[in-house]
């Protein structure tokens, strides 16, 4: 048995530990290759790998990907690794709601799988390729459930399409319901390793400026029987810590919560216009002053839920209205 004092668990007041939910922060805990050993046990717990099945050793990939062309939207993934049984796997945490997760993650998983394939390869060479999402955020309003695991699947018998392994694999984990469900008592982290891991997730709110202390006295005596998460707890401190991470940290943090802010900003100006013009009109109006600003197109998409394609044409009416003019 671990013997574990208190003050093994509290090296700094607990104020001072980073959100693992803010990417920064979780790809410094669990993309490093100093940390290896627990983003193997992480992994495992959430693809419920046991006996034989078991992820044993990952190697830690490149995380950009870009089209073939220039122009081409450009990835950048939080963490890629190909397990011993070459299998392909990207994580990534999302801390605000950007309101694109189904088409961000097939984008995302597209350009994983289809990265593999060089020039003279063949089809069979591509390696079975799994997505995890982490999302502080509800996906499914209409599912208890806070792990959602997709496949592909025929529409009539539901069997599914078996190609190598599952070529695709797609997960979602909604932290909001896992701790809703905590709270009620409905986990049991003692028997269920995935529920101790997303407590560790769960256990600050950079958002709220919060720390659940009821949290932490549950991982503290989790942390007695489980090595793993007594490691991750040193590793969390010593991260913390540091005044150059804590300075990376910060910054990446007020990056998303500036995010937020002009997001419901603009949400909030919508409404006010659309009272008055419809929500339709009042988008496009917002989308022709971003575009007048030389904003980004994906952004603009976001803030306002206009289609690409609809803002590429207001793009198009703007550039042709500025051509006339000059005439």
């Amino acid at each position: 048995m671990i013997v574990v004092s208190e003050k093994a668990l509290r090296r700094i007041p607990l104020t001072k530990l980073m959100d693992l939910k803010v990417d920064y922060a979780f790809k410094q805990m669990f993309g490093s290759e100093k940390n290896k050993h627990m983003t193997i046990v992480f992994l495992n717990a959430l693809l419920n790998r046991t006996g034989r099945n078991t992820i044993q050793e990952v190697a830690f990939m490149k995380q950009e990907f870009g089209g073939e062309y220039k122009d081409d939207k450009q990835s950048r993934l939080d963490i890629v690794v190909k397990t011993q049984d070459q299998q392909m796997i990207n994580i990534e945490i999302q801390l605000s709601n950007q309101h694109d997760m189904f088409k961000r993650t097939l984008f995302y998983w597209a350009q994983l799988y289809t990265s593999q394939l060089q020039k003279g390869m063949g089809y069979h060479k591509l390696l079975p390729t799994i997505t995890i999402n982490i999302c502080n955020f509800t996906v499914f309003p209409q599912s208890a459930y806070y792990h959602s695991t997709f496949h592909l699947y025929e529409d009539k018998t539901l069997k599914r399409l078996v190609i190598q392994d599952d070529a695709l694999e797609v997960h979602f984990i909604e932290m909001n319901k896992f701790l809703e469900q905590w709270h009620r008592g409905v986990l049991k982290p003692l028997d269920d390793i995935l529920a101790r891991w997303l407590l560790l997730l769960g256990m600050v709110d950079a958002r709220k400026k919060k720390v659940y202390e009821k949290i932490y006295h549950e991982l503290e005596e989790l942390a007695m029987k489980d090595e793993h998460l007594l490691q991750a707890f040193n590793v969390w401190e010593e991260l913390s810590l540091s005044q150059e991470d804590v300075i990376a940290y910060q910054s990446r943090l007020k990056y998303i919560l500036d995010e937020e802010a002009k997001l419901d900003d603009v949400k909030h100006m919508a409404e006010q216009k659309g009272m008055q013009k419809g929500i339709e009109e009042a988008k496009e109006e917002i989308a022709n002053n971003l575009l007048g600003n030389n904003m980004d197109i994906d952004f603009i998409s976001k803030i306002t839920g206009l289609s690409m394609e609809r803002i590429e044409e207001i793009k198009k009416g703007l550039i042709q209205n500025n051509d006339d003019q000059l005439r």
